[in-house]
């Protein structure tokens, strides 16, 4: 199983970002996908996630700017970023869950200039 990060890149505070994950080698069978991100020097954190039924969660640092989703057909996770900050600079990393197994992506990093 390989999950492919793409869209990160440099933007100024209140820019927009899209993140795509494709999952190649195995079914989009995964019970959670969702994002993780890592700052220089913290620990990595859950950003948002969509399980198989649709239910999102969301850090609360990004409610209300962010959104995940998934389709099924293209075997993608997105996370929409938008009203971006400072403070969301890190390396972000898609996630997948099925059963015990879970599956990282490797990061992209998205830098928000003030």
């Amino acid at each position: 199983v390989q999950l492919q990060a793409s869209g990160g890149g440099l933007v100024q505070a209140g820019g927009s970002l899209r993140l795509s994950c494709v999952v190649s080698g195995s079914a989009f069978n995964f019970n959670v996908v969702g994002w993780y991100r890592q700052a220089p020097g913290k620990q990595r954190e859950l950003v948002a996630r969509i399980t198989a039924g649709g239910s999102t969660y969301y850090a609360d640092s990004v409610k209300g700017r962010f959104t995940v989703s998934r389709s099924n057909a293209k075997k993608t996770v997105y996370l929409q970023m938008n009203s971006l900050k400072p403070e969301d600079t890190a390396v972000y990393f898609c996630n997948a869950n099925r059963g015990m197994a879970e599956y990282w992506g490797q990061g992209t990093q998205v830098t928000v200039s003030s």
